[in-house]
């Protein structure tokens, strides 16, 4: 008699199923993670507790274009368009999506500014 728990791969496949009708396919990063349950679902898990958490304080269009701010900083081109069109579906306009996409790149262009002009601060003004 089964104790009516699912196996480890029951719940993957579950929930690559979930991901491939929510996204229409599914992301190679779920692909290879999948093959590690012990890894692959605290992920999921954690992503669900992030993103898809209702009793979190912002809403689901302000998560979703942060979402969209940080793939854009971090040159998540995959990432970007999932979360873009999370964001879409959370109520975000074009406009807001350009917004959050200006904002990371900022974001990006500050960074690099800040390592390359401390050294070329320690360069040209090694008194300092």
């Amino acid at each position: 008699m089964s104790s009516g728990k699912l196996s480890e791969d029951e719940i993957v496949n579950k929930i690559l199923a979930v991901i491939e009708k929510q996204y229409g396919f599914i992301p190679l990063v779920n692909q290879v993670l999948s093959e590690r349950p012990d890894i692959f679902i605290p992920s999921v898990n954690f992503a669900r507790a992030v993103l898809e958490n209702d009793n979190q304080r912002l809403d689901n269009k302000t998560k979703y274009l942060c979402a969209v701010s940080a793939a854009t900083a971090s040159g998540g081109e995959y990432c970007l368009e999932v979360q873009t069109k999370h964001a879409l579906s959370a109520g975000a306009t074009r406009e807001d999506i350009f917004e959050a996409i200006l904002i990371g790149s900022f974001i990006t262009m500050t960074k690099a500014q800040s390592y390359a002009f401390r050294k070329y601060k320690s360069i040209f003004d090694p008194k300092q």
